[in-house]
């Protein structure tokens, strides 16, 4: 197995070729997005400097099966030499990704329908994370896409950690960026006041961010808040366990944002807590199934205080032996044997 990725080798793979992680895999050059404008879709889509490292230092390799991490890589899947299967992990809706930013909606929206429109149907198999993502897919591409999860690994030497009769631990960790609204999870905690506690586990955004300087702040000027440093992803059920309630309440921004399957929910599955979401349709359907947590009526501070204000110590408890109960099924063991065979039949061709 050879990776082509940002970083370093993988302990996996055998072969490995680097690409600068200085260099956009978007065409963000003067003359790339002067052809996004224009529309001249096909001679930009390999024109992004990753890209064109990447196509070099491909050269003439040939491989017998390509995967193309997200529909942004499939030009570079099909500049491939020889007769490659390719197979695309198109996590969620590619189409719409970051439409909630002008300059994407504008400029890379159609850039990525129009890669879609013109590879997908072309690919050996395809992925996303749900159903409802697929269907979006199957309905506008024509495709039908299998379904890999961003579960995690099971856990089995893990089980639901006591309640302190004192405090309820509630947690939210992942990425500090905007969007995310983990403002208004400390503003929640602080209007709930004496009894909960909000632990963050954040990966910083870049340096000197005005939106990373204002959550400090915020984080701050909480006195029930503690910001710790980011966890390793396979450290992070353990040091999740020790809480009561994972809070992830994401406003619909995009269509992913309300499709979304993230890896939040099996992460906070795994470490057996309950959960506090926002309103979306997969994560509705799942908590509601398992009786994992809450859905918020809104994603507001004051919709996500009163959801976790409405939770009794029972309801908690429940919550969290219902995570327990359901972490052998929402593990990655599904998604796992999904992926070897796809791999198998793409073997055989």
């Amino acid at each position: 197995m050879t990776t082509l990725s940002y970083g370093t080798r993988p302990p996996a793979a055998k072969d490995h070729i680097e690409i600068d992680r200085a260099l956009p895999s978007l065409p963000q050059t003067l003359t790339g997005v002067l052809k996004l404008g224009l529309r001249r879709y096909r001679s930009v889509q390999l024109e992004a400097p990753a890209m064109r490292m990447a196509a070099q230092l491909l050269a003439t390799r040939e491989f017998d099966i390509v995967v193309a991490n997200e529909a942004r890589a499939l030009p570079l899947a099909f500049h491939v030499s020889g007769s490659p299967r390719i197979w695309c992990d198109l996590h969620e809706w590619a189409p719409e990704e970051r439409t909630h930013v002008l300059s994407w909606r504008l400029l890379v929206a159609p850039f990525m329908r129009w890669m879609c429109a013109e590879y997908l149907p072309r690919v050996d198999v395809s992925t996303t994370i749900n159903g409802s993502i697929a269907a979006m897919y199957s309905d506008e591409f024509g495709i039908q896409p299998e379904i890999v999860r961003n579960a995690i690994g099971y856990r089995d030497d893990l089980s639901p950690s006591p309640l302190d009769p004192d405090v309820v631990r509630l947690v939210h960790s992942g990425g500090a960026v905007p969007g995310r609204n983990i403002e208004a999870i400390v503003e929640a905690v602080d209007l709930l006041g004496e009894g909960y506690t909000l632990d963050l586990y954040l990966i910083p955004s870049r340096e000197g961010d005005r939106y990373w300087r204002d959550l400090l702040q915020s984080i701050a000027d909480s006195p029930h808040t503690t910001l710790h440093p980011p966890v390793p992803p396979d450290q992070l059920p353990d040091v999740l366990n020790d809480h009561d309630l994972g809070v992830f309440v994401l406003p619909p921004l995009t269509p992913n944002h309300r499709h979304m399957l993230p890896n939040k929910f099996f992460d906070f599955v795994q470490s057996r807590l309950g959960m506090v979401f926002g309103p979306s349709v997969e994560t509705d359907r799942l908590i509601m199934q398992h009786q994992l947590g809450v859905v918020t009526g809104g994603y507001t501070a004051q919709d996500i205080a009163a959801s976790i204000r409405g939770i009794s110590a029972e309801g908690i408890v429940k919550f969290k032996k219902n995570a327990d109960a359901a972490a052998q099924e929402l593990s990655s063991s599904t998604d796992l044997a999904t992926e070897r065979e796809i791999l198998r039949r793409l073997s055989a061709v």
